[in-house]
């Protein structure tokens, strides 16, 4: 079994595990947007690849993920000071969730310092599906080819991304079993998070949307 991105009233197959479930606008419905072809300015200024280590923590909060769920982030660093601080936080989300799939709970630090309204809605429904499911995750996920866009009054930055899971996989808690699928399309996705300023940190963006496209061939 391996993680794939469903709607979250989807019944799980027993061949098929959870990435991240679609998710639409803020009322909770898929919105013209869930389909994206992406937009926004090209990331500028390269870096060297970033992994989840342990005890990361960023903003003071620990992000840190087990040695066997490792988080690539082969993404290009903006000039623009609000753009990379949304971007990383984009990614510190993504670690979060993983995080709560890890410690078999909603209510991690990294999951509420991350997000609001309806990324956090988002992520909460990820974790309590790979809990209900009794799965926790170990592999290689690697995000790549990300784009930002500004919002005018600069307190909200649209972060798009591709994902490519075909060496993450799901595993049965219990039995330790690893749960896998052949290679194909699904096994890529197009991300679009919406990071919003936290109001009161000078550095914190916090997720407040979250729209995918799966099966994207435009990340293969």
């Amino acid at each position: 079994m391996k993680r794939r991105p469903l709607p979250v009233a989807a019944a799980l197959a027993a061949t098929a595990t959870l990435l991240l479930t679609a998710c639409g606008s803020g009322d909770g419905k898929p919105g013209d947007n869930d389909k994206t072809t992406g937009a926004g300015q090209a990331a500028e200024s390269p870096k060297e690849s970033a992994h989840s280590s342990a005890g990361d923590k960023p903003d003071g909060v620990d992000v840190s993920l087990p040695s066997d769920i490792d988080l690539v982030f082969d993404w290009d660093k903006p000039k623009d000071k609000n753009e990379a601080a949304a971007m990383e936080d984009a990614a510190n989300y993504i670690r979060a969730i993983y995080r709560g799939v890890d410690k078999r709970t909603t209510k991690d630090a990294a999951v509420t310092a991350y997000a609001t309204g309806n990324g956090l809605h988002y992520a909460q429904v990820q974790i309590n599906e790979w809990i209900k499911g009794g799965w926790t995750a170990t592999g290689t996920l690697r995000h790549y080819d990300t784009t930002t866009r500004s919002a005018p009054n600069g307190n909200s930055v649209e972060v798009g991304f591709c994902a490519d899971s075909g060496k993450f996989f799901g595993r049965e808690v219990k039995t330790k079993k690893l749960l896998k699928t052949k290679p194909s399309i699904e096994d890529f996705d197009y991300f679009k998070i919406v990071m919003v300023k936290f109001p009161t940190s000078e550095d914190l963006w916090q997720a407040s949307k979250v729209f995918v496209e799966t099966k994207a061939a435009k990340c293969q």
